[in-house]
């Protein structure tokens, strides 16, 4: 993995504390009972559209009570208890391609541009799909083991539980896995995640539980992103680690490492070269 400074602001001082590992060593992770009874989705965040609907102007803006809050800069992306914070972008079973837009001032929720038209991807995601907040991958950074650098976006989520979530609600996650995506080059973790509230949130922990309980659904995701370029006429996207879906303890070095990267870029300490907004 990726080597990271360790000098991280006291406002987003980290709760996770893992040591930097060798990829062949494991970090202790607390797999913790969740109380699935509990809502997963945060109610103090609520959401202002602005702009006609499936246009390019629309955009869904945050808010916390009445201030406008940015979904990437001021959600913090720890949850407790080893949970974590993600925004979704896009709800299971549609297909626009929605974003927040992170070179945007309050880096709202936008739908994606190709060719000066909305972008939709050619069938439904079957997955809740959206992103961490506080995390970033790197543009240049490359990964040593992967010979890739990150594709400049913070870190996708794929929730797998069964419950379909909104665009723009902001939601408590378990991490159990994540693949290591290569995308014309680039770096792009899918972290595979499930709510706190689903039935089945207090039966998975790790990988060997996702197979257990949601038997073939990895395979699912993996299959999905591998091939949804493939109708517009490109290639596939390949995956790292002989397309294995790697267990909690990688993922929480990902997440980590990721969050490290975005902390450099938000104090400074890494230049905004890449002209992203900040706040």
């Amino acid at each position: 993995m990726r080597s990271m400074s360790s000098c991280v602001p006291k406002a987003i001082a980290r709760p996770w504390r893992v040591r930097s590992l060798a990829r062949n060593q494991v970090a202790p992770v607390r797999c913790t009972s969740t109380n699935s009874t509990a809502p997963a989705e945060i109610s103090a965040y609520t959401n202002e559209p602005k702009g006609p609907a499936d246009s390019l102007e629309y955009r869904i803006f945050f808010k916390q009570g009445a201030k406008m809050v940015s979904p990437w800069h001021e959600i913090p992306l720890f949850a407790g208890d080893g949970n974590l914070h993600y925004i979704c972008e896009i709800p299971k079973e549609t297909s626009a391609k929605m974003e927040v837009a992170t070179d945007e001032v309050g880096t709202p929720i936008k739908q994606d541009v190709k060719k000066g038209k909305l972008r939709f991807y050619p069938y439904n995601i079957n997955w809740n799909y959206g992103m961490l907040p506080q995390t970033w991958e790197d543009p240049a950074k490359k990964d040593e083991a992967l010979q890739a650098a990150g594709d400049n976006d913070p870190v996708d989520v794929v929730e797998i539980g069964t419950g379909v979530h909104r665009s723009g609600g902001v939601y408590k996650v378990k991490p159990l896995g994540v693949y290591a995506m290569i995308d014309d080059g680039e770096l792009d973790w899918k972290v595979i995640a499930i709510a706190l509230d689903d039935p089945k949130a207090n039966l998975v922990n790790d990988v060997a539980d996702v197979e257990k309980h949601f038997p073939g659904e990895l395979e699912k995701v993996l299959a999905w992103f591998r091939d949804y370029k493939i109708p517009d006429g490109k290639g596939p996207n390949k995956f790292g680690y002989d397309s294995k879906c790697l267990d909690k303890a990688f993922t929480t070095k990902v997440i980590e490492e990721t969050h490290e990267a975005y902390v450099h870029l938000k104090s400074g300490a890494r230049a905004n070269t890449e002209e992203l907004s900040l706040i």
